[in-house]
């Protein structure tokens, strides 16, 4: 019995029980509801054995007695109440445990059951307590999932009001920290990650890449003490086959675009011997656009903010916003992240598409909305307070992406995207012609007359000297296009 109880549980007992009395055991709450059970031989029946328990568990309730036992004609149906300690009479709260055995009842048998009872018992309640562990445990990732969707969808207030349950509390600044683990790591990196910081980080499990843990980390406020290890980089050296890429220090309202940094950097780390890498490059083009930049992202996303709902049940603003940036971030992923079927995520891609006037199968146009949108996201004193320039439209542009070009020459903007294409200065063929593709590495790989392992494997060694994630969402390819674009204008005035 002890070997099964840690071993088997309350299967493998019910099991061994059931070939002992060569019929039935189970388990079976006080009206006679079966929560467990197991037969002799798979597919054996015996007659009846709703009948018989429900009769039993209802004698033995009324009757708050020690033990119970109904006989048939063929059977014999004996029920015992489960309890750690002896029960009380009258007690009916806890589950009863049945057998229903052929007649004469075997010499021993009932003797046999009194004694399964305590380590049954035990293993009853220790499978409750795991399957409400587990919930719990269930219920503080999904909490702590939302808190992060509602830093990266820019609600801070309500983040801040639903994590005061959780802990740690949401530090401010922050870094954003993204580690890749081996398949089925995720918990044991997790406690890795606790160790390594105290518990000061707000650790989630990642809801679109299975594989990683996200952690928003108090940034330094301070020189690190002598000898003090960052916790990203004790991650990296303790867990042997995790990648780590982490942000640079943004407030926590910037949560999203730290987020960004982290992925982006851990692209980088990917190809490092150390595994490691910080972000390196800056700033947000967010930050260079200025207040003519503010204005041309209000006036863009204004059909977006007032869009009032037809229906109660139809997507609001809000609800539309946030489909926007997670599609933006994520591509197709975004359903995980959304937790909305394909369907759904199409249907309000298309209605954000109506209401802005935008073609969101064209990179021209995705760029343009995500930048409206970081640029909403930005506090306005942190933007560049240059004035902006005229420009007009260049033919084959969307309204939008028109109404952007203006944005894109002014001087903040061009030394921006100077700093942002340096890398690849004189060598952005493969770049140039992945970005005019739309960011399809097939057509890309075609028009460079190369195969696509082949364009795959250029875009690989663009994201190391770049430091920036190509291939894999969220991609740099909007700020490289926002680049190119601004060059192309600079060019050609």
């Amino acid at each position: 019995m002890h070997r099964l109880a840690r071993t088997g549980g309350t299967a493998g007992l019910l099991r061994w029980l059931a070939g002992r009395a060569e019929g039935w055991a189970g388990l079976v709450g006080p009206d006679g509801t079966v929560l467990h059970a197991a037969a002799r031989t798979a597919g054996a029946m015996v007659p009846d054995v709703a009948g018989l328990v429900a009769e039993g568990a209802s004698a033995l309730t009324e009757r708050g007695v020690q033990a119970y036992a109904v006989d048939t004609g063929a059977y014999t149906a004996l029920l015992f109440p489960l309890s750690v300690f002896p029960p009380n009479v009258g007690d009916d709260t806890g589950p009863v445990l049945a057998v229903v055995t052929p007649r004469p009842v075997a010499t021993g048998l009932a003797t046999l059951l009194t004694d399964v009872v305590l380590p049954l018992s035990l293993c009853h309640q220790a499978e409750t307590l795991e399957r409400k562990r587990r919930r719990v445990d269930l219920a503080e990732s999904r909490g702590r999932e939302a808190v992060l969707h509602l830093l990266m969808t820019g609600q801070l207030s309500i983040a801040q009001q639903v994590s005061g349950a959780l802990r740690p509390r949401l530090p401010d600044p922050v870094r954003v920290c993204v580690v890749e683990c081996s398949g089925g790591g995720r918990d044991e990196v997790a406690r890795v990650c606790v160790d390594a910081d105290g518990g000061r980080s707000w650790i989630v499990r990642c809801p679109v890449y299975a594989r990683h843990l996200i952690l928003v980390m108090p940034a330094e406020a301070k020189e690190p003490e002598p000898g003090a290890v960052p916790t990203d980089e004790t991650v990296a050296a303790r867990v042997g086959d995790c990648v780590v890429g982490v942000s640079e220090p943004v407030p926590l309202a910037d949560t999203a675009t730290g987020y960004r940094q982290a992925f982006h950097a851990l692209a980088v780390a990917r190809e490092l011997p150390s595994r490691h890498a910080r972000f390196g490059v800056s700033p947000d083009p967010a930050l260079v656009v200025g207040p003519a930049g503010r204005r041309w992202a209000d006036e863009l996303l204004n059909p977006l903010l007032t869009h009032v709902p037809r229906r109660a049940q139809d997507p609001g603003s809000q609800e539309l916003l946030a489909t926007a940036a997670s599609w933006l971030a994520f591509s197709s992923h975004a359903t995980g992240h959304l937790k909305v079927h394909r369907n759904t995520l199409a249907a309000r891609l298309r209605l954000i598409g109506e209401l802005l006037g935008l073609d969101l199968h064209r990179l021209a146009d995705q760029a343009a909305l995500d930048l409206a949108l970081r640029v909403r996201s930005t506090p306005a004193p942190a933007c560049t307070p240059e004035p902006a320039q005229s420009g007009s439209p260049a033919s084959g542009t969307s309204k939008a992406a028109g109404g952007l070009d203006a944005i894109l020459v002014r001087p903040a903007v061009r030394d921006w995207a100077d700093r942002q294409l340096a890398p690849v200065l004189g060598a952005e063929e493969t770049l140039r012609t992945w970005v005019r593709c739309e960011g399809r590495i097939g057509p890309a790989a075609a028009e460079l007359g190369i195969s696509v392992p082949g364009a795959r494997k250029r875009l690989t060694r663009l994201e190391t000297v770049l430091q920036r994630s190509l291939l894999r969402p969220p991609s740099a390819r909007y700020d490289l296009w926002l680049a190119l674009r601004s060059r192309d204008l600079t060019a050609a005035a």
